[in-house]
């Protein structure tokens, strides 16, 4: 089973978080081709949304041909969606990175101080421990 997580401050779509952090899983290796994605019923559980939403954010991903359908089972992911998945989780990423830069460089920050500030949040994730979890009583 994969974990999706949603983030309430997040403007866009519950559907699209969830779309998102399943070709996330897919573009790291959780889910692979030919392996089935959590049923609707199963993920809607799981994240506490309307099995609706879940749907709309397959149907999507199957539009996109990277969740294809298998008879009488349910949802696999698509030969071929590991490619498109990675390039889909590079263009978020550089998106967000982008308008970071933007707004730094509109409140003056130097280029350098932005990257500390990059490398010590890439530290804190690959340590488990989430962005502004300092002062909340510990780590992880």
């Amino acid at each position: 089973m994969i974990l999706v997580d949603l983030d309430a401050s997040d403007d866009r779509p519950i559907y699209g978080q969830i779309a998102d952090r399943v070709r996330f899983a897919v573009a790291g290796g959780v889910l692979r081709p030919g392996e089935l994605v959590p049923s609707v019923r199963e993920l809607s559980k799981q994240l506490v949304v309307n099995p609706n939403t879940v749907s709309r954010a397959y149907r999507d991903l199957q539009a996109e041909g990277l969740l294809e359908p298998v008879r009488g089972t349910g949802l696999q992911v698509a030969e071929g969606a590991v490619a498109r998945c990675r390039e889909a989780r590079r263009e978020h990423v550089r998106r967000r990175l982008r308008a970071a830069i933007e707004d730094a460089g509109r409140s003056g920050m130097d280029p350098a101080e932005v990257e500390a500030i990059l490398r010590e949040e890439w530290e804190r994730g690959r340590n488990g421990r989430p962005a502004g979890a300092e002062g909340q009583g510990g780590g992880s």
